[in-house]
Parts: C-alpha cells; structure tokens; sequence
C-alpha cells in the first residue's frame, strides 16, 4: 500500500482492514473507504436539498446567517481556515450550511457553546429532514470508524465509546460556487485555504473539480486527492493525532480556487467534523502507540480555539 491516499473497504477482514488504517493514517492521515453502508440516494437527496437552499436570495439565506462553530448560513467573507496554521489568507471562497450536535447536556454554559438548537429554513423545508437523516447516517459510521481505528491501534475496539457518548460534532454543507458569482479568486485565495481539521474524524462526501481537493502529503507537495464517487474520504483530525501521540497524521489540505479552465464550475461537499465529549480529556497513548508526548486537554476547549483562530471579524 505504496499511495498516499489508499481506498480500504470495510467489509473486509477486520484484522486487514485495521492494519490497512493504521498504515494509511501513518502515511498521510487520509484514506477513502468503501463498504460503509450509507446509501447513495440519502447522498445524492442531501445534496439537492442543499443546492435548493444556497439557490435563494441572499436576502432570504441572511435570516439564517450564524458565525463559525454556529448553527445556520456562512456567507463567503466570515471564514479563512488558513489562520488555523497561522498562515493569512484571503477569506474562503465558499458558502456553508451548519449544523451540529444539539441534544443538551444540562450544563448552561455547555449547551449554549456547543449544543445549540438548529436553525431550519422555511424557504428549504426538505433541508431538515434530509440533513437530520444525513448526520445520523454520519455518527454511526464515525463510531463504525472509531471502532476500527482502536483495532488498529491494538486497542479494545470500545475504546473511544466512553469519550463520544455525547460527542460535539458538525455537518458542514460547502457550496463552492462558479467564478461567476464571486470573481476571479485574490492571490492565495482558496475555496478553503490550507489547514488540519481540528477534531477526531472528518467525514467528507465531495464531487469532483477543476477547482478540488488536495493534500500535501509527507514529502511536501501537494497533491490531488483521488475520488470514487462511492467512497467517502476520511482523515485525521488535530485531536486524533494528539491522541495518538502523532502516530496518526493530522494533514495538511485545502480546496482550490475556480480554475480559469472551469469559470462555471461550481460544487457541493458535505462534511460532518466528528469530535468527542466537550468535556473528555485526551490524554496521549504511550509507547509503543504513541511517538510524541503532549499534555493533556479538554475536547471542547481544544476545538473552541481553533474556531476561534478561522473566525474572520
């Protein structure tokens, strides 16, 4: 398994399928998987609803309008993920459609930070419905996944459950849109700029581009990510690789600008960021898993300053 980006289907044997992660995620921190289970039709259903809504008037899309790490509509200006690296960027050239974990804890403050109530538009009424569905589909495989990255790890395959039993997660909806609608793209504009994810897993169904997905692997260049429509692309988070005392590979990665050759193109990328319990502790796996040592930290804490650093105002 010599490529950067191997795909592993996980109806395979499971002491393969778990050597197979652990040597992808060593390698580059991201693979695409097949034999997840998730139906095309709930796949292609989300996606239509979504172009539904980023199809409406700004005017009616500004109602739902929310800042990063919020529930609702991002307009392109808020977010430039490259000031997660520290790098400054002009802002993403991207629409997102945001939701996230809102089943409360009981914790005011806890609630109000990372348990917030959904926000649904009225003009899109297939929206919730199919998102709703979508990132159940999402969390189940997330914890399919998980499971499987503890076998690979030599770990109990429940290891992760007592840290994700509540977890804090989004559903990013992207809508990256034709070079019509936001102009010839700013020297180092991206359509995302480059930057890690923050979280465990991250749970990626995208459409093919000009302007796409690309990741810069372990011998500094960057390079096209590979797509099959039927796999989802998966990579690890800042978390994960904390975790795993950088055993595992949080990459760098970014999504081209529209292209001069593809003015029109426009796409839509569903994303569901997967993290664990605000409150869990992550403590780093010791030798021989883990190669680094870290302190430890609070889930919550960990991500909230990485949103903080891509909020743009």
């Amino acid at each position: 398994m010599t490529e950067p980006v191997p795909t592993i289907d996980l109806t395979g044997d499971r002491e393969t399928v778990a050597a197979q992660v652990d040597q992808a995620l060593q390698r580059s921190g991201f693979m695409l998987v097949t034999g997840h289970g998730v139906a095309p039709e709930l796949r292609a259903a989300t996606r239509a609803a979504a172009r539904e809504f980023f199809a409406l008037p700004a005017e009616v899309k500004r109602r739902y309008a929310a800042t990063v790490g919020g529930r609702g509509w991002l307009p392109t200006g808020v977010e430039a993920n490259g000031y997660a690296e520290g790098t400054e960027t002009p802002p993403d050239l991207k629409e997102t459609f945001a939701i996230g974990a809102d089943t409360p804890v009981g914790d005011p403050a806890a609630d109000e930070a990372w348990f917030q109530p959904n926000v649904w538009p009225d003009e899109s009424p297939a929206l919730a419905e199919t998102l709703t569905e979508y990132q159940a589909a999402m969390r189940t495989l997330a914890d399919r996944l998980l499971e499987i990255c503890a076998a690979a790890l030599g770990l109990p395959d429940t290891f992760f459950a007592p840290t994700t039993d509540h977890p804090t997660w989004t559903l990013n909806i992207n809508w990256y849109p034709p070079m019509g609608v936001v102009g010839e793209p700013e020297e180092g504009q991206y359509r995302i700029g480059p930057h890690t994810d923050f979280g465990t897993l991250t749970l990626l169904d995208r459409e093919y581009g000009s302007g796409g997905l690309q990741v810069y692997t372990a011998d500094g260049e960057w390079v096209d990510a590979p797509y099959d429509p039927d796999a989802f692309t998966i990579n690890v988070g800042d978390l994960l690789a904390r975790w795993t005392g950088d055993r595992w590979l949080s990459a760098r990665h970014r999504v081209l600008p529209p292209q001069a050759d593809a003015p029109d193109e426009d796409l839509v990328s569903l994303v569901y960021f997967y993290e664990a319990n605000h409150d869990a502790v992550v403590e780093t796996l010791e030798p021989p898993i883990g190669r680094a040592a870290h302190p430890p930290v609070v889930c919550g804490d960990f991500i909230r300053e990485r949103l903080d650093a891509i909020t743009i105002g």
